[in-house]
């Protein structure tokens, strides 16, 4: 369910490089330096496994749109091809079986994969010519227990081996009471590789398994006060981020979207994924500098996601016939404050293949490349949608009500719910040439054009009048419908499309001295929807979604200092999105609004690397946007025939700070290192139509590394070091509040993301 306002933002805050806030300079900055390089596809990692949302996965490097998919690549090829169902997060980990893990520049990530944003890039620890292994153990002080080993060697005439074992148990920074960890994840890799002809070829197979149960999407949200000044407090008897508002029981009871069936599951079980996975990879390279890559893998996968999103909250009297049981088991009649919870548990069978092979040569004043990439993706996907209340408290409890089904369960598949089964099949050609002219001017220059065809069905009815038939309870395939006069029965409907999509990018960089010079360059990207924007109610927008990409500016480098500053613009048209609105009049009245909407973001960004003084280094970022909505407009009828629309057209985008401002300092002395990072977000707004808003809030980092002897590291590290308390993202069901009646909601109970707390860990890493 991927199309809901807050599933959406814990999405964009869980993993890392989705897209957010306005671009960063640090990769012009290095492109300056390695103008012409093979190694400039990649840019300054960033701290990118420095995650003050999840601790379990890269953070989120952000150029200024909101949403998107999730860019992790492994040996050259996308991990997952979609996060949802099946989260990156539960197939991969930045664990010991990587041989190295970077950050792929926005240009080269365009050109090789279609997609806007900055990508995790990693390639797998393969065979080595000696035998050596490593043993990574984490732990903090919530009781988290995370180990991987990997081990390597030589088998003798030109093949090598090599297999990782990775355990996560992380019980989170609060205990569920039905389940003992958050994130239990089991990822298995061996891998066996040939090296011949002198070592210019190379083929390695990899079996990669996964088992994962990740209920850290269904645990993020928590009851706060809006005070009304861009703070919260902390309602009584609840702490953000240590307290659970899940309730005690994992029990969950849906309808199952394809049969109409009423289930019972576990959340636990509902969070099951699991992937089987084998690849192949050659490399050939001649001696005259032509290089081959061949890239292919199979993922046949179960993904899982599970969200608890809050909705609204009311005060309810003994005449709403609620009851609450008492320690014995007896109801009685219920008078407080209520939440309302949707249980979104989605799932999807998957099969999943890619092959990219590419081919290049260096040249001594640069390198050309052409690549092809044949990507399909195959799945059958279901969000089953259950409605259900509890009280506001740490471990709530949940309601009862007559007429409810099992006393507690209403609205099965009625907000949001989501199907559709089909195939995704994209068929690209790129090129790209890096070339320096002369000894002053470089050029980098590239293009991808892609073949999109996808063919399936979903659930979206439409009636004779071009209405929609949207969601109402008990809805399933087959199930019975009659609105406006017109009766049916939910059957599939097909849809198959054919698209052109193309990347263009192009960069220059002057050096006008040794020192001194300009940079500037400009990507052109095209999509259309993915076959997962498909899954709602109604059909997406299927006209071509552009995002230009430009960025200008200077820098200066000498022995001790790089400096780049930078003017950017980035635009994206046609983002197909879906809110969850409230009925004002009813607040159990939820219906979904699919819209269509543009986005431009005006930026300056100026990036500082420094050495200051021997075993003491520096990194500087300051970027200052403006991201705004155009032509968003969207409304919803509700059952007691009220409507509300939204126009937020020149509004701030939620959640993307006007200025990000990072620091980051180290000194290293002998076998010691010292090291600092911080992150300065400022107001934010939390609805649509910036009636809320969020003050200004830093997330800090700190920690201690020591390497006791060539075989042993220790380390300690800090996470929000101020120990700063509060809530962050949007707050649920207030898409439709304005800004000139917030203000009558200072001081109301609401429900929300929060920062992630005070967490210390430690780790110990061994080599042997």
């Amino acid at each position: 369910m991927k199309t809901v306002t807050m599933k959406r933002s814990v999405l964009t805050f869980i993993i890392g490089t989705t897209l957010a806030s306005a671009v960063c300079a640090q990769e012009a900055a290095k492109d300056a330096i390695q103008a012409g390089k093979e190694n400039s596809k990649e840019t300054n990692s960033r701290n990118v496994m420095l995650n003050a949302s999840s601790a379990n996965g890269p953070r989120e490097i952000s150029i200024g749109l909101p949403g998107g998919d999730v860019n992790v690549l492994e040996n050259g090829l996308p991990v997952v091809y979609s996060s949802n169902p099946h989260n990156v997060n539960t197939h991969w980990r930045g664990d010991g079986s990587l041989s190295h893990i970077g950050l792929m520049k926005i240009s080269e990530t365009a050109i090789t994969t279609g997609n806007i944003g900055y990508a995790v890039n990693s390639f797998t620890q393969l065979g080595t010519d000696k035998f050596q292994g490593k043993v990574n153990y984490n732990t903090n002080h919530f009781g988290k227990q995370q180990v991987d080993i990997n081990i390597s060697g030589n088998a003798g005439k030109g093949w090598y081996y090599s297999g990782s074992i990775y355990q996560a148990f992380d019980p989170g920074t609060f205990k569920l009471r039905f389940a003992t960890d958050q994130d239990r994840t089991q990822i298995y890799k061996a891998a066996l590789t040939k090296r011949y002809n002198q070592n210019r070829g190379e083929l390695s197979v990899i079996y990669h398994y996964s088992n994962s149960r990740f209920l850290s999407n269904a645990a993020t949200s928590a009851p706060f006060i809006y005070v009304g000044d861009g703070s919260v407090k902390e309602i009584p008897g609840f702490k953000l981020g240590t307290s659970s508002y899940l309730p005690t029981d994992g029990n969950m009871l849906y309808m199952d979207m394809r049969t109409g069936e009423v289930k019972k599951t576990k959340l636990s079980d509902a969070s099951l994924n699991r992937g089987n996975q084998i690849s192949i990879h050659h490399a050939y390279k001649w001696d005259n500098g032509l290089k081959w890559i061949v890239n292919a893998k199979y993922d046949h996968a179960l993904g899982s996601c599970v969200y608890q999103t809050p909705m609204s909250i009311s005060q309810v009297g003994a005449e709403n016939g609620y009851q609450l049981r008492d320690t014995e088991g007896n109801l009685k009649a219920y008078n407080g404050i209520v939440q309302s919870r949707m249980s979104c548990l989605n799932r999807g069978d998957i099969d999943e293949s890619f092959l990219t092979s590419e081919l290049s040569r260096e040249y001594a004043n640069g390198t050309w490349r052409i690549g092809l990439n044949q990507w399909h993706y195959k799945i059958d996907y279901a969000s089953n949608t259950t409605m259900y209340d509890h009280t506001i408290e740490e471990y709530p409890q949940r309601l009862v009500k007559e007429g409810y089904t099992g006393g507690v369960f209403y609205d099965f598949n009625k907000n949001a719910s989501e199907y559709y089964k089909g195939y995704e099949n994209k068929l690209a050609l790129y090129f790209s040439h890096d070339w320096d002219i002369d000894e002053k001017l470089n050029v980098y220059y590239g293009a991808r054009f892609e073949y999109q065809k996808m063919h399936g069905q979903n659930a979206a009815i439409y009636l004779r009048n071009d209405s929609v038939l949207g969601r109402f309870p008990g809805y399933h395939l087959g199930a019975a419908y009659d609105k406006n006069g017109q009766s049916g029965t939910v059957a599939p409907q097909d849809f198959d499309y054919n698209w052109f999509n193309q990347v263009y990018t192009f960069a220059l960089t002057y050096k006008l001295t040794k020192k001194f010079g300009f940079t500037g360059d400009f990507t052109y990207n095209t999509q259309h929807p993915a076959i997962s924007s498909f899954a709602p109610s109604e059909l997406p927008n299927t006209d071509k979604v552009s995002i230009p990409l430009g960025r200008a500016g200077v820098y200066f480098n000498n022995s001790w200092l790089s400096l780049t500053s930078l003017f950017s613009y980035i635009g994206k048209t046609n983002n197909n999105s879906t809110l969850n609105l409230i009925n004002p009049n009813d607040k159990r009245d939820i219906n979904a609004a699919p819209l269509s909407y543009d986005i431009k973001t005006l930026g300056w960004t100026t990036d500082l690397i420094a050495n200051l003084f021997k075993g003491f280094d520096l990194h500087f970022l300051f970027t200052y946007q403006n991201p705004t909505y155009k032509k968003y407009e969207t409304g919803v009828s509700f059952s007691d025939g009220s409507y509300s629309g939204i126009n937020a057209t020149g509004n701030i985008v939620t959640e993307i700070p006007k200025i990000l401002i990072e620091i980051d300092p180290s000194y290293t002395y002998k076998d010691f290192r010292i090291w600092l990072s911080a992150r300065y977000f400022s107001k934010t707004y939390a609805n649509i139509e910036n009636a809320y808003y969020f003050n200004g809030r830093w997330e800090t980092f700190g920690g201690v590394n020591y390497k006791v002897n060539k075989y042993l590291s220790l380390g300690a590290t800090v996470v929000n070091i101020l120990n700063q308390t509060g809530a962050r993202g949007s707050i649920s069901g207030a898409e439709l509040d304005k800004k000139e009646d917030a203000y009558k909601h200072n001081g109301e109970w609401m429900a929300g993301s929060y920062i992630r707390p005070f967490t210390v860990e430690f780790s110990a890493n061994i080599t042997f």
